[in-house]
């Protein structure tokens, strides 16, 4: 595990476009573009994880009215199972409530079971299921979707 103390959470900026999508192609099967990040920069609330001055995670939250959607939340894989996909959830969870939202959404591939374990640790529960929502390699892979009451 990671100390807290030695990750540096922070708003993500333009500046961070690049290592953001470098993580981004490395974790996932159909990547955002620098676009769509940089897009995101200016609709929503996106965060980066640091560690010794690099950044190793990031979260993009869409907020509307009392409701919070994580969009996309990764970790560098050299730096996975140190909790820093914990604690920029934390973070998310923190700004949902500071927000006011009254419950956050996510979808995660079904195949991700260290995800799903994280989100249910974190009192997350499974709402249902979106078939065939996720490019994968032989075709498409199944969304789990779960959500979180904030109070």
């Amino acid at each position: 595990m990671v100390s807290p103390q030695s990750i540096v959470l922070r708003p993500m900026t333009q500046s961070d476009l690049p290592a953001v999508c470098a993580i981004e192609q490395q974790v996932q099967y159909a990547p955002w573009t620098e676009k769509l990040f940089s897009d995101g920069l200016e609709r929503h609330w996106c965060l980066v994880a640091e560690k010794s001055e690099q950044i190793v995670g990031f979260a993009v939250v869409q907020f509307v009215v009392d409701e919070a959607s994580l969009l996309n939340i990764a970790v560098e894989p050299t730096q996975q199972k140190q909790g820093i996909g914990r604690l920029l959830l934390d973070e998310v969870l923190t700004q949902a409530s500071a927000k006011k939202a009254t419950t956050v959404f996510l979808e995660v591939r079904a195949s991700n079971q260290r995800a799903i374990q994280m989100y249910q640790h974190a009192g997350f529960n499974e709402m249902g299921l979106r078939k065939n929502y996720y490019p994968a390699g032989n075709g498409k892979e199944h969304a789990v979707m779960m959500a979180l009451m904030v109070f």
